[in-house]
């Protein structure tokens, strides 16, 4: 068995810094880089790019709704036209960050309250995922399995690859328990290694209640600004080491 090890990284701006990136890319082997509108800069993005081809990581756009102040993670209504060209935006800076760092981009993964949107809603996750492929229909759409995300990649027959969260729990249908509840967020790194392991065993997400859901798992994330990322992204390699399973991109 191999699984891919992914984290969002390049979310700092200016002088203010967020997460370990240079730890994290140390361990992971695709990243999910911010392209300036939830966070992020050109000088951030292009460092991040740099850093991510020399460690010869799986190269990946992380764009999201613009809005810094709320790290992205407030649901703003937009129209499928203007969301589409917000994507189309953000991966052209991507693009352009990938090649003048001597890489290609490989993939695209929403980020924050437009992924989480868009794994309700199948129609939003068509529009996100053509704007993508409009761009570049070789492109690898990371999409939350067992989601509208996936029914849409699947739709679309395109490349795409299954994501799970390491450190976020789950509801019953799939989704992502809201931040905004107790134990929404996950940080013990034994635990986090143990239930992953489990999951990829069982070839199935495991929600908060119990609930096993057999889904596709390609890529494993780990937040890069959840507190404890880097310890948690070493146990979780060393958990999946342990039982041999070989870490690769995707």
């Amino acid at each position: 068995m191999k699984v891919d090890l992914n984290a969002d990284i390049g979310e700092s701006f200016g002088p203010w810094v967020m997460g370990d990136d240079a730890a994290l890319m140390e361990v992971i082997t695709s990243a999910n880089i911010a392209c300036g509108a939830h966070a992020g800069d050109p000088d951030v993005m292009a460092a991040s790019m740099a850093r991510a081809q020399s460690h010869n990581l799986g190269l990946g756009a992380h764009p999201g709704f613009a809005d810094r102040q709320g790290f992205g993670r407030r649901r703003i209504p937009m129209a499928p036209s203007e969301i589409a060209n917000m994507i189309t935006y953000q991966l052209g800076a991507a693009i352009a960050m990938a090649r003048a760092a001597g890489g290609t981009l490989r993939h695209v993964k929403l980020h924050g309250a437009l992924s989480n949107m868009a794994a309700e809603d199948l129609t939003l996750a068509r529009h996100c995922y053509e704007a993508v492929l409009k761009v570049d229909p070789d492109l690898i759409l990371v999409a939350q399995s067992a989601t509208a995300l996936e029914e849409a990649a699947r739709a679309l027959d395109c490349n795409w690859a299954g994501e799970i969260f390491a450190d976020r729990a789950y509801n019953d249908d799939g989704t992502l328990v809201s931040r905004a509840e107790l134990g929404a967020v996950l940080h013990d790194p034994g635990e986090i290694a143990t239930r992953i392991t489990e999951m990829l065993r069982e070839g199935a997400i495991i929600t908060r209640s119990g609930k096993r859901i057999a889904c596709r798992i390609d890529t494993i994330c780990v937040h890069g600004d959840t507190p404890g990322a880097v310890k948690t992204v070493r146990a979780l390699r060393d958990a999946l080491t342990a039982e041999g399973i070989a870490l690769e991109r995707f």
